[in-house]
């Protein structure tokens, strides 16, 4: 049995759960022609217009989804094949309306034969090029595992007006970006989140502000949530929102249950994962992958003695850490690449800023370069071969040693073009094959707690797994805790880091 995740209604198949979707939610969406009135049901908008323009509307009932003025006809098959309208306006990014310049389709490509398009009233009031990618991935959890990727939660593209319903087709788009960059045809302030579009706040208070648009949030419960926000936020915290406990103890029980084909299994420190929330999708996976890292070095004793605050920070007081060590002498060069501000920014951050904070915190961290691919087709063995050192120090293999390893190491932080995760394992296959085990800021909250089920865990696991022909990118960069460093260590890396240089591998 099934059961709606927007009105709770319990659906007993699939196929009738999809349809239950597309006619009683995404399609109750429409708006009055004459006053705008939006975020009402068919029925309701036949009775706003009947009641509150009488003279207007002369006899007149709003045309249906499917073109016809009354329902009573529609036929079975043409409910499940028509075109839908999708109102875009209310959920369009405020940003996005005001600098428009560039064509896109129009057209939310759910699956074969079904799209949302937007009103023509919509293309002549506003002509916003907005396009809406359906993920083909998050199709095939809807056939195996009934997650439909449901277009409410928009992802507005840093560097664009485009905007996308899937994170995973958004880091794909933000890298055509990077690649146009590298050929010196971006903007670097906006490539960088640097041309003053106001932050972690002001993103989320633009969501929140769709939110109310649509008719997702009542104005009441947005003063309501702007204000617990602004609360949290002086405070320094993280609110927790987005952050999964247990992966670690998790995958140890699944790998003592499952997986007979690893050899050796080895796993980090506890983690707790954070993903991507509304106020830094886009622009935040360094900042959330900090976090993750810090929440290891809390629960390992060497560092957490060593740590004086003992919460993990919210992403503006990051940016403000970050500010603070450039104040200390730390990495100049990259305090002049952001003008010395992160704060209030959409500003990615990378390895450099990474190794930063750590100095600044008193921690010994290690930037290793992996400049380019050092195998058939792109591949970067030596970054698996570097991995496998880092869990297992050990030079002489000892096949006696067991399957699983749970290690007493921080995860690493490992950055590629445009985007970053955190490595918190590593399988080692009966074939000698060697796979990753990456926890990413892009992968929802909600996807990331199926680790922690049984029932789904062989299913999502496959999600964190990361072979390396799946790492093709020209060049990764990895950061490692590797202790903690004395004041006079300290002063020290403050000075050299004038001209801060990673270890290039090869």
């Amino acid at each position: 049995m099934l059961t709606c995740e927007i009105c709770g209604m319990e659906i007993l198949l699939e196929e009738d759960m999809k349809t239950h979707l597309l006619l009683f939610h995404l399609e109750n969406d429409h708006h009055c022609p004459l006053c705008g009135l939006s975020g009402v049901s068919y029925d309701e908008l036949c009775f706003h217009i009947t009641s509150a323009h009488p003279e207007d509307h002369q006899g007149q009932s709003p045309k249906s989804p499917n073109g016809s003025n009354a329902r009573k006809n529609e036929s079975k098959e043409s409910k499940t094949n028509r075109s839908l309208r999708f109102d875009s306006s209310a959920l369009a990014d405020k940003r996005d309306l005001g600098s428009s310049g560039q064509s896109g389709t129009e057209n939310l490509h759910l699956s074969p034969g079904e799209s949302y398009e937007c009103t023509k009233d919509l293309r002549k009031q506003k002509e916003v090029p907005l396009t809406f990618e359906f993920c083909f991935k998050c199709y095939f959890q809807i056939e195996f595992n009934s997650s439909l990727c449901i277009p409410e939660k928009l992802l507005p593209c840093p560097m664009c007006t485009l905007v996308y319903s899937c994170p995973y087709l958004l880091q794909e788009h933000v890298e055509l970006h990077l690649l146009e960059q590298e050929s010196g045809n971006c903007n670097s302030s906006s490539q960088y989140g640097l041309d003053g579009r106001g932050g972690y706040r002001r993103q989320m208070e633009r969501s929140m502000e769709r939110a109310v648009a649509s008719g997702h949030l009542a104005p009441a419960e947005f003063h309501l949530k702007r204000a617990e926000m602004m609360e949290r936020l002086a405070s320094g915290i993280d609110d927790g929102s987005s952050r999964t406990q247990g992966i670690i103890q998790a995958l140890k029980d699944y790998y003592q249950a499952e997986c007979r084909d690893c050899v050796h299994v080895w796993l980090s420190a506890d983690t707790d994962h954070y993903s991507s929330s509304a106020g830094d999708t886009g622009w935040g996976c360094g900042y959330r992958n900090f976090q993750m890292l810090l929440s290891s070095l809390h629960r390992i004793e060497t560092y957490s003695s060593a740590l004086q605050e003992k919460t993990v920070p919210c992403i503006p007081r990051v940016q403000r850490m970050i500010q603070e060590a450039w104040k200390e002498g730390l990495d100049p060069q990259g305090a002049s690449h952001f003008n010395h501000q992160l704060e209030r920014t959409e500003a990615w951050i990378g390895a450099t800023e990474i190794y930063v904070l750590l100095t600044s915190l008193g921690l010994r961290g290690r930037i290793i370069d992996f400049h380019q691919p050092t195998g058939s087709r792109n591949t970067h063995p030596q970054l698996f071969d570097w991995v496998k050192k880092y869990f297992c120090p050990s030079s002489v293999s000892n096949r006696l040693s067991p399957r699983l390893i749970l290690t007493s190491l921080p995860p690493l932080y490992l950055q590629h073009q445009g985007h970053s995760r955190t490595v918190v394992g590593l399988e080692q296959r009966k074939n000698g094959n060697l796979c990753l085990l990456l926890l990413d800021p892009a992968s929802s909250a909600s996807d990331t707690r199926k680790l922690l089920n049984r029932d789904t865990c062989c299913t999502a696991i496959q999600f964190i797994r990361k072979f390396p022909r799946s790492l093709k990118h020209k060049q990764y960069q990895l950061v490692a805790v590797e202790g903690v460093l004395s004041s006079e260590e300290k002063e020290m890396r403050i000075l050299s880091s004038r001209n801060l240089c990673a270890e290039r591998i090869p």
